[in-house]
């Protein structure tokens, strides 16, 4: 049996209009042209699926078993052309994320996502740097947004926007400082407080005041960002906030009070990568705007 795709859909058009004539104009064929293909449908069936009635088409009990079967058949069909499509142009789009950023860019960029038809197949991830790429180059992701800029040669990227370190603290720690602009390398270290090992994050803090973690007392391996603003906020100590995450963590940790560095302020750089065999096709520079678009709000 030798059935074609084609054949199936001329069928299922007949078979939902009940009609020669609208089922050509639905597919945009002649008359003609679908009722050869019904015909060779039966021929390849070996049994008649429609009578011809006064009142229009009706399937035979062998054309509505085909017509069951031929609804999962371009069912799966359109699933698979969608599975082929370039990520963020119908096929599924697989996002990884950094945990210091996926909490606050996320909540601004899924609705400009959901605008352009992307959320609805959009997975995510949030995860550490090293994972991150450990998957991006693996396949089991598309794209990743790191604060490292990538060292294998088999990445591409582009920079999203530079997020400016903000010193945060108590309010009478702040004070402390007399509220003014202190230099990162004038920190004590013993009053910072950092992410655990892996947190990309921790040891960009350490390098801006040229540190390492044996010159910080508290150390205290915390996961999360929001973890260190609420201790700081209690005041055990001093800790790097990125400018995307002030307003979210300042509203969950009261008493937590930013203040900016002195020029030239300590930023990172926030970069959206991919593997570099993987075609752009303009959906890479599509989500690579998107993602500044929503981040605007965050560092104004």
């Amino acid at each position: 049996m030798n059935i074609t795709l084609r054949q199936l859909r001329y069928f299922l058009a007949l078979s939902r209009t009940g009609n020669f004539t609208r089922a050509a104009e639905t597919i945009h064929v002649t008359q003609p042209a679908l009722s050869m293909q019904i015909r060779a449908l039966e021929e390849e069936a070996g049994a008649r699926l429609v009578e011809r009635t006064p009142q229009g088409v009706v399937l035979t009990p062998q054309g509505r078993a085909l017509a069951l079967h031929a609804e999962r058949v371009l069912g799966a069909m359109a699933d698979l052309e969608g599975a082929l499509r370039q990520p963020g142009q119908g096929g599924r789009l697989m996002l990884g994320m950094i945990p210091t950023v996926a909490p606050y860019l996320l909540p601004e960029v899924l609705p400009i996502l959901r605008a352009r038809d992307i959320g609805r197949d959009l997975h995510l991830r949030e995860a550490q740097t090293d994972t991150l790429l450990e998957e991006l180059l693996a396949g089991r992701l598309d794209a990743v947004v790191v604060a490292s800029p990538p060292d294998d040669q088999g990445l591409d990227g582009v920079v999203l926007f530079q997020d400016p370190f903000l010193l945060a603290g108590s309010a009478a720690r702040i004070a402390d400082l007399g509220n003014q602009a202190v230099a990162p390398a004038a920190l004590d270290p013993g009053q910072l407080l950092l992410l655990d090992e892996g947190h990309c994050l921790g040891d960009q803090a350490l390098e801006v005041c040229g540190l390492s973690r044996r010159s910080s007392r508290l150390d205290l391996g915390a996961a999360s960002l929001s973890t260190l603003c609420r201790l700081a906020a209690q005041g055990m100590g001093l800790t790097f906030l990125p400018q995307i995450a002030k307003g979210q963590e300042t509203a969950a940790a009261p008493g937590l009070t930013a203040i900016s560095f002195p020029d030239p302020q300590p930023a990172r750089q926030i970069m959206l990568l991919r593997r570099r065999s993987t075609p752009a096709d303009g959906w890479f520079q599509d989500l690579a705007g998107m993602l500044r678009h929503a981040a605007q709000p965050l560092l104004g």
